[in-house]
């Protein structure tokens, strides 16, 4: 016996009504990607300097972050900026107020990074404890001259001390 059209449809509706349910990926795709946005931003919250082994750092109980700044390094006889090596400690004469290698690349660097703020630029100096005082000293003098006066030394946390 032949099917009528209204049962052909019902029979088509109700097959079509009731199979199993399938998963919408694209959907699923859009979730996993905004997530991943939403992890990525806020997730740059936290501020690391680089620090290598070589440099000992003086401890201190500073309780505010490191801002990201130009990295000038004393790692044993070498002065480094952002890495790079740009003078020897042992080539530094005892008269002279500043650093010819490390003033270039700081001219460089400053020429480099556009209009100078108010208060000039901002640099963090990372040297170990043992570091003699002079050649510090000699650093900070050089920055200055070169217009990076917001000069900062670099510290390791301490651990707190209880009080009691």
């Amino acid at each position: 016996m032949k099917e009528s059209r209204r049962a052909h449809r019902m029979r088509r509706h109700y097959s079509r009504m009731h199979r199993a349910g399938g998963l919408n990926l694209v959907s699923l795709m859009d979730i996993f990607t905004i997530l991943v946005f939403f992890l990525m931003v806020n997730s740059s919250d936290v501020k690391v300097m680089q620090n290598t082994a070589d440099v000992p750092l003086p401890q201190s109980t500073a309780k505010k972050q490191a801002d990201e700044t130009l990295i000038v390094q004393v790692i044993g006889k070498a002065i480094l900026v952002q890495g790079r090596e740009v003078a020897r400690t042992e080539g530094i004469e005892t008269g002279d107020t500043t650093i010819g290698g490390l003033a270039e690349e700081l001219a460089y660097r400053r020429e480099r990074g556009g209009v100078m703020p108010e208060n000039g630029f901002e640099v963090t100096i990372m040297a170990g404890k043992e570091t003699d005082y002079r050649l510090l000293r000699k650093i900070m003098q050089t920055c200055v001259d070169e217009n990076y006066r917001q000069v900062r030394l670099a510290v390791e946390s301490a651990p707190e001390v209880a009080s009691g």
